[in-house]
């Protein structure tokens, strides 16, 4: 090592991040010791100081990090005191990006309800961090974090939170790309309302009355856990990815946007497999800048897989899928969908006429229990003479079935 430049030496140095190797390292000659500056992440592992008092060990993580200039990530696992964290942030609040701490270790062996909420109020002084990971929280009070501008990646593990705490502290960082509430407990209601927000994945415990409200335009995926109650703002253009799990006693489903892949829409509808009431409104699907419109729906299969379904809403696209050429083809005498009662209809194109009232005829045919079927055609695209002979189509339709079919 003495042979080679001191520039590639520092490099070297400066690719480790562990505490203890470091200080290992540090104790070999003032060469490697004077490379500790270029540090750009420390790690304290969970049991680094085991054996060695707090105030020892707050002074170790104190005197390593004020070394780093440089420092961009620190991660703290091991036991640490607010008085510690709040210097070590003020030291490197220029430099820091990514900040993870692990809040249980720390909790354990402190005194005095005010302890935790001190450890957590230091962070609003790392004003220029891009990335925030946090195990093992206590957020019974709303976090004196002011407002982090910077801010792009929030996680939270394993936390106890309050409904006001979890918001305000969410709403501290109103540029955050991606969010991750994993393992939470103690909240009956979440409302996240971002901008900027593309990444969202939600895990809660508890109360099994728990209701979610998300507005986030930009979302590209969504993985939900532990939610009675979910409502996702219709302004979403672009839908990617979400993930519910399977939702046993979800009763009223809602999807709406522009574009939503077909493998979100289809994790979504096997997901609420038992819903009740399903409402569609999503317009294309594809990826990226593709619009595509909805792959054929085999219609025995869907009532199939959705037997409690009783209040349908089908618009456009969806009542395409399942009008097209091979989607009625499984249909037999003994198929039946049992629990229907009212179905909404709109049709936006007069486009393959004939197997739209063939599906028409079917819904009716087979829902055993439908008193109402509404079918909207005013916003109908094409108004040439093909829209005019579908409509008599139509009206005729609704005459035959005078008791249940109406026309908007």
């Amino acid at each position: 090592m003495n042979s080679v430049p001191e520039g590639i030496v520092e490099h070297i140095l400066s690719q480790m991040s562990n505490a203890r190797d470091i200080a290992s390292c540090a104790c070999v000659s003032k060469r490697w010791k004077d490379s500790v500056p270029f540090l750009p992440a420390l790690y304290f592992p969970r049991g680094v100081f085991d054996g060695v008092s707090r105030a020892d060990a707050d002074a170790a993580i104190s005197h390593m990090v004020s070394s780093a200039v440089r420092l961009e990530e620190l991660v703290i696992y091991c036991p640490f005191s607010a008085a510690s964290l709040a210097s070590c942030l003020a030291l490197r609040s220029r430099s820091l990006r990514r900040l993870e701490l692990r809040m249980d270790s720390a909790a354990d062996k402190m005194s005095g309800a005010e302890a935790a909420p001190g450890r957590l109020d230091a962070i609003g002084s790392a004003e220029n961090l891009e990335a925030l990971k946090l195990w093992g929280v206590s957020l019974n009070k709303s976090p004196k974090w002011g407002v982090l501008q910077r801010l792009r990646v929030l996680e939270i593990v394993g936390a106890a939170v309050r409904d006001n705490a979890l918001k305000d502290a969410v709403q501290a960082c109103p540029k955050l790309v991606e969010l991750a509430l994993l393992g939470c407990d103690g909240c009956s209601s979440v409302s996240i309302e971002l901008d900027c927000l593309e990444k969202c994945r939600l895990d809660f415990l508890g109360s099994a009355n728990s209701s979610l409200y998300l507005s986030s335009p930009r979302l590209v995926l969504l993985e939900v856990q532990g939610f009675s109650w979910i409502r996702v703002n219709e302004r979403h253009c672009n839908v990617y990815k979400v993930d519910v799990g399977k939702l046993p006693d979800l009763e009223y489903l809602s999807l709406r946007g522009v574009q939503w892949t077909w493998n979100a829409i289809s994790s979504v509808l096997q997901s609420g497999s038992e819903v009740k009431h399903l409402l569609m409104k999503i317009e294309f699907t594809g990826d990226l800048d593709t619009l595509q419109a909805f792959p054929q729906i085999d219609l025995v299969d869907f009532f199939n897989n959705h037997q409690k379904l009783q209040k349908f809403e089908i618009h456009g696209a969806m009542f395409a899928a399942l009008c097209q050429k091979n989607s009625l083809k499984n249909l037999h005498s003994r198929f039946s969908i049992p629990c229907l009662e009212e179905v909404l209809i709109t049709v936006r194109s007069p486009l393959n006429a004939e197997q739209k009232l063939n599906t028409l005829n079917s819904l009716v045919k087979y829902s055993v229990n439908l008193r109402k079927m509404v079918i909207q055609i005013s916003k109908m695209r094409n108004c040439q003479d093909i829209a005019d002979e579908f409509f008599r189509e139509i009206c005729k339709f609704k005459h035959m079935n005078h008791n249940i079919v109406h026309i908007e």
